[in-house]
């Protein structure tokens, strides 16, 4: 499987204040681009829209330290949507049997 290495590097931070200050200003710069919903346009899904207001509800649902390892990759994360054009791996929703999930691989600028 081919990993897409991104520019961005971890967001640092001691604790949740910090971390969720940062990935949420990097949301805030995503979301005063549109009067609606919240979205990147995807290399990969030829310019379609990925809503990332699904991110923070799911986030939000997982216990405190599983959302500050998942902040900290934030910016990583919507780098890889937007810019990766390898192929991910994808599987049905065992929840949902009409969804897809796709699951992109990359590493970060220090190789995380």
């Amino acid at each position: 499987m081919k990993t897409f290495k991104t520019k961005s590097v971890i967001l640092r931070g001691t604790n949740y204040k910090e971390i969720s200050k940062k990935s949420l200003g990097l949301y805030n710069e995503i979301r005063r681009q549109t009067k609606r919903r919240p979205y990147v346009r995807s290399a990969y899904f030829k310019k379609d829209k990925i809503f990332l207001s699904l991110f923070w509800t799911h986030l939000y649902n997982k216990n405190y330290w599983d959302q500050m390892r998942r902040m900290k990759f934030f910016g990583c994360a919507v780098e890889l949507i937007k810019d990766s054009r390898f192929e991910p791996t994808s599987k049905e929703n065992p929840n949902k049997p009409t969804e897809i999930l796709h699951r992109f691989a990359g590493t970060t600028k220090d190789n995380d």
